[in-house]
């Protein structure tokens, strides 16, 4: 019998599920079960009795659609690309309207030349109302969005742009009307070029934070492709190449050099060095033989192995990680923005009054026309222009200054987060550390001289694909000679290297190979034990029988790793290094650093554990990192960081990335958000302050003693001066 899970498509209640796992069930040899929530179908059929191509007919009859999760997958990828396309045309289009308005309606204001101005009003207004409605489609969607969570008594951001705009649309539509009837003065009423600017500005700001939602999807995709697609297996004797998900728990499955392994198991036959970086982060392989596990995703070395399936599918690591991504990325906590709170209140208050003047105005006087113009009046006043611009220019400023300095904050979520940070997690290898291995020390032993032992290591590394012989030759190169003639070079998988070198026998690798082979390395013993304590790669080098030479390789932190954290410190924020290098090593180099804590020896699932343990205790979380295996504490800290020269995946997962690789930038980054979230608190509480005061005046409470209604043109200066002070107090963060 085979399994499958396939995704039908059509469903939209339990009476479709119902009638579509009847519709299998009915078929011979099909077990099916159909979840309409996931859309998914869990299938059983025998497929020496029906074939894939009848379910899917059957699918079909019942006014469904069949599909792989495969082709699904496909289908939704290309929808997505659809949306992004149309999006992007929709701002494009709010752009190219938006901004000849905008120089139309405000160039004349400040003695910039322009084809059409107030000296001829009904021209000048009916030009800005054919540029303003483009836009206001372009933008529908604040609309439907806006005004069904207003009437459903939830008004949110949408709703504060759809209300301000709808009602300077629509007053600049009457002013329009009171033009063409004869009123020039009408046209120091037209807000045409305010209701096109908020649009396009908080499009800007949905497309972006749009982007950076899609990367999620791309990191999951890129993780699953780690896992080779065919896999070479043993049955009945003969070596057959399968798809990778039919692999079974049991089946001897052969991996070559460089290969990918595609299940978890364990070795039963060969030795080799696997690249494990993606779950530890180490970019020092790790020696198997038989015995050892293996890991789905993992890279082969050199040596060809046989191993066992442990675990394959959704059971291996690799499937684990990929599911913490998803887990952890799903279950962010959504910012409570600032303007959307502000505008739950803000928006139905202004209505209320705005209502509730105009009903008093008509009792009072009879006037529709009176109570009309109040009532639109304190929109206008109120009209939340500056409220609608005090986040996103704030956002964008700082975003864009941020990125001067290779911070790039990927959504305006990231920024206001950063801002609550409390501790930064990071990792070791190629976050701390440079991320690669480089020698630090050369000792001689024996009268052998540093050029001796370095020109014949040189000879003999330089055909070795250990990470650290490219270390040692990139250090030993000035040594070499062309000269040098070598032979009888051998590799011994997990252990070493030997050759010999104009005449002499050597022998290069770990202290075990030496001892194996009868070598004295007592003289060492000290220097061994010392630098290994500091978490180095030891390499010994014997010529002849004798023990020539120590060379030590580690990962060197990173220049600015100790400024980084001192910026930090003085910040008040803790620091932490989670690592999957031992305790040592990881210890030696915090100390170095200046890092706080240490937690070691930990494999992704325990990052990701950390990460959540340090949330429960009410700590705000950075995670700064950059290899596949920081992935899942990248997406379940508060705030994910990835170094720009990490992996992809970590990129996708991460809120912030540092384009300089360096970690000053995470000091830097939380910085900028402290003085933008100060600025958007300023810049709502000056929008409030200018919008808010000339309410009562719009409501006629001078009116009613005798006064003015209020003046068009002072609605006009208010709602200018405040969109100027939240624009210049925003532009300050230009000089951070």
């Amino acid at each position: 019998m085979k399994k499958i899970t396939v995704i039908i498509t059509g469903m939209t209640c339990a009476a479709c599920s119902s009638t579509a796992e009847r519709v299998l069930n009915k078929l011979e040899s099909v077990m099916a079960s159909v979840n309409l929530a996931s859309e998914k179908a869990y299938i059983e059929y025998d497929e020496n009795v029906i074939s894939y191509e009848q379910l899917e007919r059957a699918i079909n009859d019942a006014g469904f659609a069949m599909l792989s999760e495969e082709e699904y997958g496909r289908q939704r990828e290309q929808q997505k690309i659809r949306e992004h396309k149309i999006a992007k045309l929709k701002l494009t289009i709010a752009i190219i309207f938006s901004i000849p308005l905008f120089y139309i309606a405000m160039g004349s204001m400040i003695g910039l030349p322009s084809p059409v101005d107030d000296s001829t009003p009904v021209l000048y207004a009916v030009v800005q109302l054919c540029l303003a409605v483009p836009v206001m489609i372009s933008g529908y969607n604040f609309f439907t969005s806006g005004f069904r969570k207003l009437f459903k008594l939830h008004p949110n951001m949408d709703s504060l742009v759809a209300v301000g705009t709808t009602s300077a649309f629509l007053y600049s539509v009457y002013s329009l009307i009171e033009i063409i009837l004869g009123d020039a003065h009408a046209v120091h009423h037209l807000y045409f070029e305010s209701t096109a600017i908020i649009i396009t500005l908080v499009m800007v700001g949905k497309f972006l934070e749009s982007n950076s939602r899609n990367k999620t999807g791309e990191a999951i995709r890129k993780l699953g492709s780690l896992a080779p697609k065919t896999a070479e297996i043993v049955r009945d004797g003969n070596i057959i190449t399968i798809p990778a998900e039919e692999i079974q728990i049991g089946d001897t499955v052969i991996i070559k050099p460089g290969a990918s392994f595609p299940c978890d198991g364990l070795i039963v036959s060969g030795e080799t060095s696997v690249n494990e970086s993606m779950l530890t982060g180490e970019s020092m392989p790790v020696e198997k033989i038989t015995g050892d596990s293996v890991f789905a995703g993992t890279v082969n070395g050199e040596g060809s192995v046989h191993y066992t399936a442990q675990k394959v599918g959704s059971d291996t690591s690799l499937a684990h990680i990929i599911k913490l991504v998803e887990d952890a990325s799903g279950s962010k906590a959504p910012i409570a923005r600032i303007a959307d709170i502000a505008a739950g209140y803000f928006v139905a208050v202004v209505i209320v009054i705005a209502l509730a003047a105009a009903v008093i105005w008509f009792a009072a006087r009879g006037s529709f026309e009176l109570s009309l113009k109040i009532f639109i009046s304190i929109l206008v006043i109120a009209c939340p222009c500056a409220l609608g611009l005090a986040t996103p220019t704030a956002i964008i400023t700082a975003t864009g200054r941020a990125a001067e300095h290779g911070i790039l904050f990927k959504n305006a979520q990231a920024l206001e987060y950063t801002n609550k940070i409390t501790t930064v997690v990071f990792d070791k290898t190629g976050t701390v550390t440079e991320g690669k291995p480089s020698v630090t020390d050369v000792i001689c032993f024996g009268g052998f001289s540093e050029a001796e032992l370095l020109r014949n290591a040189y000879a003999l590394e330089r055909l070795s694909e250990h990470p650290a012989a490219s270390a040692v030759c990139a250090y030993a190169e000035k040594y070499a000679e062309e000269s040098t003639v070598l032979t009888d070079f051998k590799a011994i998988s997990g252990f070493g290297i030997s050759g010999i070198s104009d005449g002499k026998a050597c022998l290069i690798g770990k202290p075990a190979l030496l001892s194996d082979n009868g070598i004295n390395i007592e003289e060492a013993s000290e220097s061994i034990f010392s630098l290994s304590a500091q978490g180095k790669t030891i390499i010994l080098a014997a010529f002849d029988g004798k023990l020539a030479g120590l060379i030590a390789c580690a990962d060197k932190i990173r220049d600015t790793s100790s400024t980084a954290i001192e910026k930090m410190n003085k910040l008040g924020i803790k620091t932490i290094m989670l690592t999957g290098d031992n305790t040592r090593a990881a210890e030696y180099v915090a100390a170095q650093a200046g890092i706080s804590g240490v937690i070691a020896q930990v494999l992704p699932k325990d990052k990701e554990n950390e990460i959540r343990r340090l949330r429960e205790n009410g700590e705000f979380t950075a995670m700064c990192g950059d290899g596949i295996n920081d992935a899942p504490a990248l997406a379940a800290a508060d705030v994910g960081i990835a170094i720009g020269s990490g992996t992809d995946i970590a990129i996708d997962c991460a809120d912030i990335i540092l384009m300089k690789n360096s970690l000053e930038g995470v000091a830097d980054a939380v910085r900028i958000s402290h003085l933008t979230v100060r600025n958007i608190k300023q810049n709502l509480f000056w929008a409030f302050c200018y919008n808010t005061l000339g309410i009562p005046i719009a409501a006629g409470l001078l009116y009613a003693f005798g006064g003015p209604l209020l003046n068009p043109m002072i609605a006009a200066a208010a709602m200018s001066l405040s969109s100027v002070s939240v624009v210049t107090n925003a532009l300050r963060l230009r000089k951070i």
